[in-house]
């Protein structure tokens, strides 16, 4: 690869920093800004511990090495995924401050699966922050989003005889929105299956998918892979909808009022327990922010966004102070894409809306740019479909005809 052929990230131009500063004045330091005063003491809003005991950290987590098992059960079917066995697989991770953590993923196992056969880890939309939003609960829940927008093609492709790994990429703290964590999980995440002896997926050829949250998880994962999990051989990554930039996405919601204000709110509680010593975004929020961030901690998405349905960062500032922290810009740029320098090895298959109003689109195409110019085999598959969602369901299909010629060998193509 040649990395001086590989456009150069634009400096944001003296406009847009005037106008992210402005933004961050007007939110005072509040969640969905990110961009706190250099407090000490803050405490996060952590959800309530999962009563299962099963997803705790054993004592002699700090001995074990990436990847690596820690705990298996098999779980009751599901009627979403009907005649496949079901198992949770606790294993070792790291969370974004190089500490050891334990995290859990969720294989689905077809009836028809040959030992070897094909796995895909597929990094489910997770717009949440309790304990019971993660995904190894959800699947027993009846969640709209994976019942309706997934599961259909998830069934499609176990009834080829594929595994699907489903892992809680959130990691423990449900730190919803701390991008690069998901990654890791998720790369840890086959890790563990693979060494499962019962579940035969040993010598498995491994693919990647997910989308919007989930593709965000992904797309970390494909440019992590070299550095952090080089004996990982991976067939290919499909993503789609990915916020590649969470520094614009910051800048563009401002202080307006959005029906959708909840996501971004618990986005910010959720970096703040990733990064708590960074982000200490408890301690700017005023006295109705906590009380709704304190209702939100133990949310999952229809009641995250119901919680925060038309409000906007100024109803839950503690101050208007103009607050511009290098600290938490580093940390939301930690966590875009389009400012990691790493390329992925493997094939990418990128879809994503030309005009997406949730995302910040130039980010995608630079992205897709950089890692074309890089020699990526990348393939792009835009959707003339101006909605976020919709445009998950229109594109799956065409993700996992692109996965399952990686995982058959096909050579990947390459149209950027």
């Amino acid at each position: 690869m040649n990395r001086q052929a590989q456009p150069s990230l634009p400096s944001p131009s003296r406009g847009a920093r005037r106008g992210l500063r402005r933004v961050l004045a007007a939110l005072g330091g509040t969640a969905v800004g990110l961009a706190m005063a250099a407090t000490a003491g803050a405490t996060p809003l952590f959800h309530a511990p999962d009563p299962d005991p099963f997803y705790a950290a054993p004592p002699d987590l700090d001995d074990r090495q990436l990847g690596d098992v820690l705990d298996v059960r098999g779980l009751p079917p599901l009627t979403t995924f009907p005649g496949s066995s079901v198992t949770l697989v606790k294993f070792r991770s790291t969370n974004s401050r190089g500490e050891p953590i334990a995290a859990t993923t969720t294989v689905v196992t077809p009836v028809n699966h040959p030992v070897d056969g094909p796995l895909l880890s597929y990094q489910h939309i997770i717009n949440a922050l309790g304990a019971e939003c993660a995904v190894s609960h959800e699947l027993y829940s009846n969640d709209p989003n994976l019942v309706i927008r997934e599961a259909p093609a998830l069934n499609s492709v176990l009834m080829q005889g594929w595994s699907v790994a489903l892992p809680d990429h959130l990691g423990p703290n449900l730190a919803y929105g701390a991008a690069r964590l998901g990654g890791q999980i998720t790369l840890d995440g086959i890790r563990a299956v693979k060494q499962v002896a019962g579940l035969g997926l040993g010598r498995s050829r491994v693919a990647m998918a997910g989308y919007s949250g989930g593709g965000m998880a992904t797309a970390w994962a494909a440019a992590l892979q070299p550095t952090y999990a080089p004996d990982l051989d991976i067939a290919g990554a499909a993503y789609g909808g990915v916020p590649m930039n969470l520094v614009t996405m910051v800048s563009a919601l401002g202080a307006n009022s959005h029906p959708a204000f909840g996501l971004a709110m618990a986005a910010a509680i959720g970096m703040e327990r990733e990064y708590p010593d960074r982000l200490p975004v408890s301690d700017s929020m005023n006295a109705s922010g906590l009380e709704v961030g304190r209702r939100m901690a133990n949310s999952c998405t229809n009641e995250i966004l119901a919680s925060g349905a038309g409000h906007s960062a100024l109803d839950y500032a503690a101050s208007t102070e103009l607050i511009d922290s290098p600290e938490a810009r580093a940390v939301l740029e930690e966590n875009s894409l389009e400012y990691f320098d790493g390329i992925p090895t493997m094939p990418i298959f990128e879809w994503h809306s030309p005009s997406d109003p949730l995302l910040p689109v130039d980010a995608i195409d630079h992205t897709d740019g950089r890692y074309c110019a890089a020699g990526v085999r990348l393939q792009v598959d835009p959707i003339p479909i101006p909605e976020h969602m919709t445009t998950a369901v229109v594109g799956m299909p065409l993700a996992l005809d692109w996965v399952s010629a990686r995982l058959n060998g096909q050579p990947a193509p390459r149209n950027c």
